[in-house]
């Protein structure tokens, strides 16, 4: 975590039980971020807590661990079973979900604390067993986890701790009426300690807390530091066949080491990833249909660099904890300046320093008002130069294609491209001395 987003307060000075420190300081976290210099004081008293914080900020290290605290120090109730789970966190993602466990599986490495992951689209019985055989904290997608309990697989009896992370994805993505029906199964809102994280805390989300919190403390941190500080905006307004050309000189000249190339449809995901393929890009396609097991060896692809380029839809965009990527490019303008605001998150985490360049097209220029409105600034103009326009030559790679140098599948699912290493040093050595008549759009940001 970077200085810049760290703050005067160190997780020594709660008092945390020694198996839980002991797990924070082999993770290296000695500081707290804003969102845990602020949830943990009033977290850990055992109130409610109803956060405002983007992914990228640590909530999720601070609601694991008020969750794993309490776990530690208090004993539950009489009448739990050893499968009866004494805490449940929700996420409106099966990655969201991945990440949480990951991060819960190394703080709590010390703790004896056992975890059971829970979401749809793979290992149904195994997932089933794992509630059977008993744990202490359930991380889940509420679909699969609503399923197991409509089974009796388990109980909500001695749950002691719910966190709702995400909520305003979950009112997005159509999952409310789940959260609802999971959180009215489980002990009353005084009985139990409730945490609730979004991005924003609209009307409704802010109505969930009330309805099924008891008297949640409203914490927050500004979003303009996450938009305006640490992510240098600017966007241009190509035509509609103007994108593609300008997508591809953009990443040519900008050299980024890790991009997300954001679209708002899958047809465009497969255009689009079809023409980075064709010139030479390692990239890969993230959409709502990918298999679950073909999305987590992608997603894992793109963090070892194997893949350099993400192509995704919004699906994408909320619960990626995904290190050091450079560059968001929104092809496409998204629909409102949440959603905006969730894409960009992608970049400058934890204080790191990003670009998130956005193209107005006839199509979708309408929304930036919108999202200027929301983020509260006027988003710098770039001016198109002509030759960012240019057709770029074809690599060695793209007359191949179709040969297996690049996988590039029909459904826009998952496309991946895979260069030999040839290639990829040649077009090393291009981005390093780019043509004299073509103007870097970095100097012009």
């Amino acid at each position: 975590m970077a200085d810049q987003v760290l703050t005067e307060t160190f997780f020594e000075q709660f008092d945390l039980h020694p198996h839980l420190a002991a797990g924070l300081a082999d993770c290296g976290f000695t500081r707290c971020t804003p969102i845990q210099a602020l949830t943990l004081p009033v977290a850990l008293s055992g109130r409610d807590v109803a956060g405002q914080a983007q992914t990228g900020t640590g909530k999720t290290c601070a609601f694991l661990v008020a969750v794993m605290n309490r776990l530690l120090t208090q004993p539950a109730i009489s009448e739990r079973k050893d499968n009866d789970p004494r805490a449940v966190i929700i996420a409106p993602t099966r990655e969201l979900a991945i990440q949480i466990d990951k991060d819960a599986q190394a703080i709590g490495r010390h703790t004896g604390l056992r975890f059971a992951l829970i979401y749809g689209g793979v290992d149904y019985d195994k997932q089933r067993q794992q509630l059977r055989d008993g744990c202490d904290v359930i991380i889940a997608t509420p679909g699969r986890l609503i399923d197991y309990f409509k089974q009796h697989v388990f109980s909500f009896r001695a749950v002691e701790a719910t966190v709702i992370d995400e909520a305003d994805r979950m009112f997005d993505l159509g999952f409310i009426k789940d959260v609802r029906y999971l959180l009215r199964k489980m002990p009353a809102r005084e009985e139990r300690q409730g945490m609730l994280f979004s991005a924003t805390l609209s009307y409704r989300v802010l109505e969930l807390a009330y309805e099924h919190m008891n008297q949640p403390e409203k914490l927050a941190v500004e979003t303009e530091h996450v938009t305006a500080d640490r992510v240098r905006q600017q966007v241009y307004f190509p035509a509609k066949e103007e994108k593609l050309p300008l997508l591809l000189n953009l990443l040519e000249h900008c050299n980024p080491q890790r991009s997300i190339v954001f679209v708002n449809t899958r047809a465009a995901a497969e255009r689009v990833t079809q023409r980075l393929s064709r010139h030479g890009f390692k990239v890969g396609a993230l959409s709502g249909d990918v298999p679950q097991a073909k999305r987590q060896k992608l997603l894992e692809r793109f963090k070892k660099g194997d893949v350099e380029v993400l192509v995704a839809t919004d699906v994408a965009a909320r619960g990626l904890h995904i290190p050091d990527v450079t560059h968001v490019f929104n092809y496409d303008l998204p629909q409102d300046g949440e959603d905006y605001v969730h894409r960009i998150g992608r970049t400058a985490r934890l204080g790191a320093e990003g670009d998130a360049i956005s193209f107005a097209c006839d199509l979708y220029a309408m929304n930036l008002p919108d999202i200027e409105r929301y983020i509260g600034m006027k988003i710098p103009v770039q001016v198109i130069e002509p030759a960012w326009l240019a057709s770029l030559p074809a690599r060695p790679m793209a007359q191949h294609a179709h040969h297996g140098h690049a996988e590039v599948e029909a459904s826009p699912a998952e496309t991946a491209a895979a260069t030999d290493q040839s290639a990829a040093n040649k077009r090393r050595r291009r981005r390093r001395k780019p043509a004299n008549h073509v103007a870097s759009p970095a100097s012009h940001a």
